[in-house]
Parts: C-alpha cells; sequence; structure tokens
C-alpha cells in the first residue's frame, strides 16, 4: 500500500473546503458581529436578489474551472465577488436592516438556500472529483446548521410567548385574551 505525501493533491480539497466554510461560518460570524453598522444599511438588497446572486455566483466560482467558464483570473476576481455575495446574503438574517427576514422567513430563506448552494458541489462531485464537492458539502453545512437553530430560537420563542398570553380567568381556567 502506498501512502504518498504529496500535499498537492490535497490542496483543491482544502480550497475547496475552505471556501466553503468561509462562506457558510465565517462571513455571518463577521456580519452578526458587526450587525448594526450603518455600512449594511446602505449595502443590503432584499433577500429575493441576495439568494439567487450568491447561489449564481457560488455556481460561477465553484464550476468555473471544472467547465472552463471561470473569470479571467481565475479566483483572484471569483472569491472577492463570491465573498460580496455572501455578505449580502447574510445581511436580511443577521443585520439590522430594512431588508431584514422575520422569523419565518429566516428559517425558510436558510432551509432553500442549503441545497442550492450544495448543488455545484454535486456537480463537481458527479465530475469525478468526489473529494472536492464533498469537501464543499462538509464546508457549507454552517447553512444547514444556521437554518435549525433559527427555526429551534423561533419555536421556542413562539412557545415562551403563547404561555405569557395565557391569562386566568376567575374560574381558574386557562383562556386566551
Amino acid at each position: 500500500m502506498h501512502h504518498s505525501t504529496d500535499t498537492t493533491s490535497w490542496t483543491p480539497v482544502l480550497v475547496m473546503g475552505l471556501s466553503g466554510f468561509v462562506l457558510a461560518a465565517v462571513v455571518p460570524g463577521v456580519v452578526r458581529f458587526t450587525r448594526r453598522s450603518p455600512l449594511w444599511q446602505r449595502v443590503s438588497v432584499p433577500a429575493g436578489v441576495a439568494l439567487p446572486l450568491l447561489v449564481l455566483l457560488h455556481g460561477w466560482a465553484v464550476l468555473g474551472e471544472p467547465l472552463h467558464t471561470g473569470a479571467p483570473g481565475g479566483a483572484v476576481v471569483t472569491e472577492p465577488l463570491l465573498l460580496a455575495g455572501a455578505v449580502l446574503f447574510w445581511l436580511p438574517v443577521l443585520a439590522h436592516t430594512r431588508h431584514r427576514l422575520d422569523d419565518a422567513g429566516r428559517c425558510l430563506y436558510l432551509f432553500l438556500a442549503a441545497p442550492l448552494l450544495d448543488l455545484p458541489a454535486v456537480v463537481v462531485v458527479a465530475a469525478g472529483r468526489s473529494a472536492e464537492g464533498i469537501a464543499m458539502i462538509v464546508g457549507m453545512l454552517p447553512v444547514g446548521i444556521a437554518a435549525a437553530v433559527f427555526t429551534w430560537s423561533w419555536v421556542n420563542r413562539e412557545e415562551r410567548l403563547a404561555t405569557v398570553s395565557l391569562v386566568s380567568s376567575p374560574e381558574g381556567d386557562s383562556r386566551v385574551p
């Protein structure tokens, strides 16, 4: 059995995984930390624009090289555009802007985004570069985790509000006011 120590074969895998992780975990962390920045109010776009924009940019960045449709300059061009798209994507979920989604909107948005953002990685897997595609899918897992966390928080918040809104009647029966 031959164990290669050549790291060049792992480079594309690490790049794909790291790229997915930056979009799915690092960018939202920065946006959340700076969620009250006045800059976000100026650059935010509606969720209906941000999601398709990121899906298209992500597909272009991931599939550009295998399909020979990448930008001249490669990652030097695509990665900054992809980061900008990721910021715009996370603003309706995390920042305090006019385009902020409500609880139900955030859940739907993130649960819709997770599989759409994985589609380019599925194409990479189907093209025979399974390690790279799986690395991208794993790197993007925080989007699905965020969807689950937002849903759980929303359900718990609604349950607390429902409990608080119940008042006891003089007869001791619980009723909604």
